[in-house]
């Protein structure tokens, strides 16, 4: 039952696991750069489904299929998520505006340039 429910904490358990997901080429975890756009929760069927909506930093990313299949994983590694889907949207497209202070400073730190 969706009352049974936290969304707000199953959120922050999958934004947690989100961490863990790189891009191979920026040492920045794929939440910090900014390309999850947004994390949607809803019952469907008494199963939890999340659905996540992400960009990349670029249209031509040849990791595309690894990280979307990543970020899929570890959306279901949070024990009450059932069901995940990742879409990949590029509007509005990706700048490195969107990177966190958090990423920011790891960026600086490891003379990673975007």
């Amino acid at each position: 039952m969706a009352e049974d429910y936290n969304f707000d904490e199953i959120k922050e358990k999958i934004i947690e696991n989100l961490k863990k997901v790189f891009d191979p080429e920026i040492p920045v975890n794929v939440y910090d750069l900014g390309l999850i756009y947004e994390i949607n929760l809803s019952i469907k069927d008494d199963i939890l489904d999340c659905v996540i909506m992400m960009t990349l930093t670029s249209p031509a990313c040849p990791v595309a299929g690894t990280i979307m299949e990543q970020v899929r994983l570890v959306t279901l590694a949070v024990p009450e998520v059932e069901a995940a889907k990742v879409h990949i949207t590029f509007s509005p497209r990706w700048t490195n505006e969107m990177v966190s202070e958090e990423g920011k400073e790891i960026m600086a730190v490891s003379g990673a340039v975007i």
